[in-house]
């Protein structure tokens, strides 16, 4: 990234802050913001009340996060964050909190609870720095089938420190065909390493309903988590956004969660060479009712094969090949291994869905200014 982000961060807070919080409207917004291959994701109600899901990564790209997620705030008219889940804690999900707390209030702060992985980094910033950054607010550690207060809409908590809702969502419930062919992962596809009980299982998912339209934001829960939230019977029925999970990664994404959903439309928000594998799109790909998958990041690992129309694509990378290879490139089996990813050095671009409560909903590409609208379809769960 540029040497200084000072600049762009100062006039972010400062923009933000001179917005009164007074948004009144008729959609809800939704920004899916570019935080490089991690998370952020903001609803904001129409009346103005704000819903912020993960705060992008940590160390160095922790300033460069929090303005752009100050930015999309911004864009939305909001002056503080009034709820904030953090999925799990994973520096990717949590690592920007502290720098982006320091810049808006943050009125509610919402996570699955104790950390099952430790680390020395993250075991202190939870022990020290996050206890002193929610005793300005309010502390709430979610159990699945939980509900997260937003005037407007119905926000439910559907996974969480390894559980899952037992009852069926309203509408939910049918049979899931996907689970007789189902395969359990008993190695990460991504790391080579053993499944098991880390953060990622241990994902707050979230189920967001706004009149007719409906959203799911899943966070990390792995591939075998999906089955037991989604078998025999689903219990989330279909949605019309779907927040595609861990980044896009094969990992997660598996039959029984996303050709059961049968979203209209998908948003992956993955980086360079984080998210896209063939394994995953083909699965995205193939799913019943979807129209169009949309991708924060241009994924070298997709190949032309999988690669989605660059309309659809908010961000590429600075330093584009002069050509793009047919086959997908293959990382080794571990990350650490992986080379650098190209560097992405200039503005950062959202995709931004608005949504009516008739079902319908538009989806904006902010680099290109591209929008494309999704009508009422009849049918539910």
């Amino acid at each position: 990234m540029r040497a200084s982000i000072a600049f762009p961060l100062a006039l972010a807070v400062s923009a933000a802050l001179a917005v009164a919080q007074t948004r009144t409207g008729k959609t809800l917004d939704v920004y899916v913001v570019d935080v490089e291959g991690g998370n952020a994701t903001l609803f904001v109600s129409p009346g103005g009340e704000s819903l912020l899901i993960d705060t992008g990564n940590g160390g160095a790209g922790a300033l460069r996060d929090a303005a752009r997620i100050l930015a999309a705030a911004k864009d939305a008219g909001v002056t503080q964050i009034d709820h904030l889940i953090t999925t799990h804690y994973h520096g990717d999900h949590f690592g920007g909190l502290a720098e982006l707390a320091a810049r808006i209030p943050i009125r509610n702060f919402i996570d699955h609870g104790k950390n099952v992985q430790p680390n020395t980094n993250t075991d202190a910033f939870l022990r020290e720095s996050y206890p002193a950054l929610y005793s300005k607010g309010t502390h709430t550690v979610v159990n699945p089938g939980d509900r997260i207060p937003v005037a407007g809409l119905e926000v439910r908590v559907v996974s969480s420190a390894g559980e899952i809702i037992r009852t069926p969502l309203p509408g939910a419930g049918r049979p899931n065909p996907s689970c007789a062919s189902f395969k359990p992962q008993g190695v990460n596809p991504v790391s080579g390493q053993p499944t098991g009980n880390t953060e990622d299982e241990q994902s707050v998912g979230s189920h967001i309903t706004f009149g007719k339209f409906r959203a799911l934001h899943l966070g990390d829960l792995t591939w075998n988590k999906e089955f037991d939230l989604m078998c025999p019977n689903s219990r989330i029925g279909t949605v019309d956004l779907f927040v595609v999970s861990r980044h896009g990664q094969p990992s997660s994404n598996s039959e029984v969660l996303v050709h059961a959903i049968r979203s209209r439309v998908a948003i992956m928000n993955n980086g360079t060479r984080k998210g896209g594998q063939p394994d995953a799109m083909r699965v995205l790909y193939s799913a019943p009712g979807l129209e169009d998958l949309w991708q924060i990041h241009f994924s070298l690992l997709s190949g032309q094969e999988y690669t989605v129309p660059g309309i659809f694509i908010a961000n590429p990378f600075d330093e584009e090949p002069p050509t793009m290879p047919v086959a997908a490139m293959t990382l080794p089996p571990s990350a650490a291994g992986a080379p650098p990813a190209p560097q992405h050095n200039g503005t950062a671009y959202w995709i931004k869905v608005s949504a009516q409560t008739d079902g319908t909903f538009t989806v904006t590409n902010s680099r290109n200014g591209f929008s494309k609208t999704y009508g009422v379809v009849s049918g539910s769960n």
